[in-house]
């Protein structure tokens, strides 16, 4: 691993462990309920976030250029949830990437899917790119409609992401997690997936930090709540500070709503 990629990973992991807002999913899902307006949510968030995962149009559009959060550049895509979300393409270069100063650039891969195997090449392809400048490639790890998302299935699409060069994985949480990690020689961080109540979304990033989840990326957990500021903040204390779900939940109900930004 070269020294400016080492000097992108530890960005975004100061401490060894990361708080990632993703707020990508527009790229396939249109103007998703929460981010209507991504600056306005984006940017009361911004001060308690590790690093925003997002794409180049909503980097460009919506977020200050002066504020210093790492950023991992969405670069896979190319369909809708009205196609086959596994046919993606490479939507940006790794020269724009660099030119827009991320950290890191993710590529989703679909493995047990219709097109595995070009979401796994286009995962090597960035790879490729990301040695050439030292930049980093987190493998998002995607599931086919028919795989479960089981130790099993999720440790075979880990471990391949890891295999093909990636130098961090962001995957479910799921029975048995533990063998995930054990099996995957890169980081591995959990996604927050869809929107559930913020006692279980804490239990979640708290049993996936100890079974040894780095991290977390929420997206619609965080933004979704009734108070995005103090859910993030919760998320902050489970991840950094080894808080528990229900001390964490004190954090969240004592969080002050913050005035919205225009």
């Amino acid at each position: 691993m070269t020294w400016g990629l080492q000097n992108r990973v530890s960005r975004l992991m100061k401490d060894g462990r990361t708080v990632m807002l993703a707020v990508d999913h527009g790229y396939f899902q249109g103007p998703t309920t929460g981010l209507e307006n991504p600056r306005r949510t984006v940017t009361p968030l911004l001060p308690y976030a590790d690093s925003l995962m997002l794409t180049r149009g909503v980097l460009r559009t919506s977020v200050d250029p002066s504020q210093p959060l790492p950023i991992v550049l969405r670069v896979s895509g190319g369909t809708s949830v009205l196609k086959e979300l596994s046919d993606e393409v490479v939507t940006t270069s790794m020269e724009e990437a660099i030119r827009l100063n991320a950290s890191a650039v993710a590529v989703s891969i679909f493995v047990g899917s219709e097109h595995e195997k070009e979401t796994l090449a286009n995962l090597s392809e960035t790879v490729n790119a990301g040695e050439r400048y030292g930049m980093p490639v987190l493998a998002v790890t995607a599931v086919g409609r028919e795989m479960a998302r089981d130790a099993r299935y999720l440790g075979l699409a880990c471990r391949i992401a890891a295999e093909l060069g990636a130098s961090i994985v962001k995957t479910y949480y799921c029975e048995g997690f533990r063998k995930v990690v054990e099996g995957c020689p890169v980081p591995v961080i959990i996604a927050g997936g869809k929107k559930v109540p913020e006692r279980d979304a804490l239990q979640l990033a708290a049993s996936a930090v100890k079974d040894g989840a780095v991290g977390v990326d929420m997206g619609r957990n965080v933004f979704q709540s009734s108070n995005p500021v103090g859910m993030i903040r919760a998320v902050r204390a489970v991840v950094h500070e080894g808080k528990g779900p229900d001390a964490a939940m004190q954090i969240f109900e004592k969080a002050p709503t913050p005035k919205l930004v225009r």
